[in-house]
């Protein structure tokens, strides 16, 4: 699972960042932040789908699967899990930090 923005646009500078951030989002092939983040949940989601599988194959003594796959498969949707949470809280934080702001 990869949280990182993928960085293959150019900065912004001048009139580029007026237009850009008038432009919708998913237009021209440029990744947004709700792009990105939909992109990585559905990543752990897969991650936690496919450790699940292998769970069950494992437990109907499936000779195609080992355990040691399995227990990566599930080390692996874990870790994605645990990321995702620290992204949320932070996001909530920030967010409570925003609301909190005098204006």
């Amino acid at each position: 699972m990869d949280l990182r923005i993928p960085s293959s646009t150019a900065p912004l500078t001048g009139a580029g960042v007026a237009r850009r951030a008038a432009a919708p989002q998913g237009t021209g092939g440029e990744v947004g932040f709700s792009n990105a983040l939909q992109g990585a949940l559905q990543s752990v989601s897969d991650a936690q789908n496919r450790s699940s599988q292998l769970q069950t194959e494992v437990q109907k003594e499936n000779p195609s699967v080992s355990l040691e796959e399995t227990m990566v498969a599930i080390q692996k949707a874990q870790i994605g899990f645990q990321a995702t949470l620290h992204v949320r809280n932070r996001m909530v934080q920030a967010y409570t930090d925003i609301m909190n702001m005098q204006v």
